[in-house]
């Protein structure tokens, strides 16, 4: 049989997978994260009919003649070019902004994508649409241990951020230099103990002569006195502190102008426990949750992970990959490590499927299956002229 025949029905067989892969492509077109692919064509081990003879007296040489058997698919490689930014305002839809990809857990099975449209489920756990367990650093006491063991990136719903004992307080504001001897400015703030339960500090301050005698108690029995004096120019000159009951007063801001009557505790370090309210994810992927007490919490940070040869990488569908042998290990680390990149919240990676591209690829696959299908028919016409030599 014609060697052509076989020529053309690999060809036939090379531009039918092109045209599977760039179907595939543009079914895509609107899936989150998706990479495009793309069609890699070599020809085949080619038949040798004259072979090469090396230069020699009185004549020279002559170059090998080979005829080949056809073509075959090289390969199908994988784009990892950044796909286009969509803005969701969903604070669980994540975009990598760089080479990284999720790390996600389906079981016992480790799976790695660029589709980051998150939601938590019943169990307060970070999953894919389709189940997958988004993997992180959990957060113990708030505080996060990135080179720790990966775990689920959970959301507490039943989290409560703890008491903190006031320790130290503040004061701002103005005491009126021309009040009366004798007088008394009285200043109280809520303050709290180590089981978050409040108290009332009071801050008393009595004109002398001199200045301002000072009486503090923090409202379990505690009491403390000092002094505090202005120079010329309106600023404290002495005694511009005090410990009550383990707070520690800080008075060095008050100033002892005439007329203004506005001195007042503006700050203190303690608060109540408090319940979860809030969350909120940062670009170094940080879940951070808000109480009700107005404290923030860390809750635990996503991580990421990236590959020697991420073209090396197998797709397991739902927008997945798994490590192969010619990937490379996972190499995982937080967002914003070197050639990881950072997370955007609320907006999604869409697919880098280029239409035009892929439009143009079907007309070459096209027009690739027609003229290979002309080889098998012209080889047939040949064939057929053969036959009839006998009649």
């Amino acid at each position: 049989m014609l060697r052509s025949l076989y020529s053309g029905i690999s060809g036939l067989r090379s531009h039918q997978e092109m045209l599977d892969v760039t179907g595939n492509n543009i079914a895509n077109v609107n899936t989150v994260g998706f990479k495009s692919s793309s069609t890699v064509f070599q020809d085949t081990l080619s038949q040798m009919t004259q072979g090469a003879g090396g230069p020699q007296t009185g004549i020279g040489g002559t170059n090998p003649a080979q005829i080949g058997l056809g073509v075959q698919v090289a390969g199908v490689s994988t784009n990892f070019a950044q796909g286009s930014a969509q803005a969701t305002g969903k604070a669980t839809d994540l975009m990598i902004s760089g080479d990284g990809f999720f790390v996600t857990r389906l079981g016992n099975d480790t799976v790695y994508t660029r589709a980051g449209a998150f939601d938590f489920d019943a169990d307060g756990r970070l999953v894919s649409s389709d189940g997958k367990i988004v993997q992180g650093y959990p957060a113990v006491n708030g505080v996060v241990n990135a080179n720790g063991q990966l775990g689920d990136i959970t959301l507490p719903l039943d989290a409560a951020a703890p008491a903190v004992r006031t320790t130290t307080a503040a004061l701002t504001g103005n005491l009126p230099s021309d009040t009366a001897v004798g007088d008394t400015v009285t200043r109280d703030a809520t303050v709290y103990d180590a089981t978050g339960a409040k108290h009332t500090m009071s801050i008393a301050y009595q004109r002398t002569a001199a200045g301002w005698d000072v009486t503090a108690t923090n409202g379990q029995g505690a009491t403390a006195t000092s002094s505090i004096t202005f120079g010329a120019d309106g600023k404290v000159a002495s005694g511009g502190a005090l410990t009550v009951g383990g707070i520690a007063v800080d008075m060095s801001d008050l100033t002892g102008f005439a007329t203004l009557n506005t001195a007042t505790i503006s700050s203190q370090n303690g608060h109540e426990a408090g319940s979860l309210q809030g969350y909120s994810i940062s670009k170094d992927g940080t879940v951070t949750g808000t109480f009700s007490n107005g404290a923030s919490l860390a809750l635990g940070r996503i991580a990421l992970a990236t590959f020697a040869n991420p073209a090396g990488l197998e797709k397991t569908g739902a927008s997945g990959y798994r490590a192969t042998a010619n990937s490379g290990q996972a190499s995982i680390g937080g967002p914003g490590s070197a050639g990881v990149g950072s997370l955007a919240a609320g907006t999604l990676e869409m697919s880098n499927v280029d239409l035009s591209q892929e439009f143009t690829n079907l007309i070459v696959a096209q027009r690739g299956f027609q003229a290979n299908a002309r080889i098998i028919t012209t080889s047939d016409e040949v064939l057929q002229e053969l036959t009839n030599l006998k009649r």
